[in-house]
């Protein structure tokens, strides 16, 4: 997730998994991306990525539907639907989970906590 603060500085948040924590990718990284604050997450701390929540609620809508999708379109176009019937301030409402997901992490100091 980028965001862009009022000191014109970004933050990039990404899990520490491997493939992101690699040498290429960190170099790269630091090379394309100076200016970033980097907020470093534990492994496997879905929690903390806040596009989780969304895919599992993504899933759960494509799964109760009936007949399901047989065909990749037929998924992408369940998936837009179940998009498109989420209420407004949904993504509001999970960033507004974040001050408390970091506080829990921060508190714990280890893995995934629960939100």
């Amino acid at each position: 997730m980028f965001i862009v603060h009022s000191d014109k500085f970004g933050q990039f948040q990404q899990d520490s998994a491997t493939p992101f924590t690699s040498r290429v990718a960190t170099k790269w990284l630091h090379e394309h991306s100076p200016d970033l604050r980097h907020f470093h997450c534990p492994p496997k701390s879905s929690d903390m990525n806040i596009i989780q929540p969304i895919w599992v609620a993504l899933q759960c809508a494509v799964q109760k539907r009936s007949p399901p999708p047989g065909t990749p379109m037929g998924l992408r176009t369940a998936l837009q639907d179940s998009w498109c019937e989420k209420p407004p301030g949904y993504l509001q409402t999970l960033v507004d989970t974040m001050p408390r997901r970091v506080a829990s992490l921060v508190c714990a100091r280890v893995g995934p906590k629960r939100y």
